[in-house]
């Protein structure tokens, strides 16, 4: 799309940027494994690492999704907001409309959804309240800097979900899995014309617009590399687990899992 900077700091943000960024600096605390833990392939996350190493990729699963929209998209990953360190999953300007994402990795789980309520695997989170809230900002920020009501659609998005049940859709916020996401985004009809989605686009691009102080550009190709690294780590600790489950006899395994300091390895990082 014409008619916007293509190298403004936000276009420059890849998705997952913000939570790799906490990520790799939760990281650096956690000290590195013994050649025991190595070999029995305990994971190099730690158990405050974990959860955003899970968020990170399921806000890279959503922008890979995301990469599937037409030129006449913008499509904004990471984007700061506020005064603090809050951000925005994902932003989309486009003819369909203006649309913020919340990604939610919770891949296996069953999600069960009814008006305001929506349920994890039977536990009430407040995915909803946050994501109605986020779309709210949104549409207050684009529309003083636009000088004109920009409306924002809410939107969370659930990735590889185990069933997804929706009993009666949300009054302010959309619940699709990660499937679902960019048929639901192409077959949505037209509501700005060429001329609006550029406006709306050109502040959207701006990081003052979201920030009271947008920080520096930071180093994306330096954290994509890092994360990249961190992610073989923790694939081949994965990998060595499997192999361990398979090429250990029934009772070896027991008797190694219940076994003094193997137990804690084989059993608090079995699903990491």
């Amino acid at each position: 799309m014409s008619g916007y900077p293509a190298t403004a700091p936000l276009t420059e943000r890849f998705a997952a940027q913000s939570v790799i960024e906490e990520l790799l600096a939760v990281q650096a605390l956690v000290p590195p494994r013994s050649r025991l833990r190595r070999m029995f392939g305990a994971s190099p996350l730690s158990d405050a690492s974990w959860p955003w190493y899970r968020g990170a990729l399921g806000e890279i699963a959503v922008g890979r999704v995301l990469a599937g929209l037409g030129p006449e998209w913008l499509v904004l990953h990471a984007v700061p907001v506020g005064s603090g360190w809050a951000d925005i999953d994902h932003v989309l300007v486009g003819p369909a409309g203006v649309f913020t994402l919340n990604t939610k990795n919770h891949a296996g789980q069953s999600i069960w959804v009814a008006g305001q309520t929506l349920m994890v695997s039977g536990k009430k989170l407040r995915h909803l309240y946050n994501s109605a809230r986020e779309a709210a900002r949104a549409s207050k920020l684009l529309s003083t800097a636009v000088g004109a009501a920009v409306d924002v659609t809410a939107v969370v998005v659930i990735v590889e979900p185990r069933r997804l049940t929706i009993k009666e859709n949300p009054r302010q916020v959309m619940v699709l899995s990660d499937r679902q996401l960019l048929g639901f985004l192409q077959r949505r009809k037209d509501v700005l014309d060429a001329e609006q989605v550029q406006r709306v686009a050109a502040a959207a691009v701006n990081a003052r617009t979201w920030h009271t102080k947008p920080a520096l550009p930071g180093k994306p190709d330096e954290l994509k590399t890092n994360f990249a690294a961190l992610r073989r780590l923790v694939d081949q600790a994965r990998r060595r687990r499997a192999a361990w489950v398979l090429g250990v006899p029934a009772v070896g395994f027991l008797a190694l899992a219940t076994a003094g300091p193997l137990a804690a390895i084989l059993s608090a990082l079995m699903n990491r």
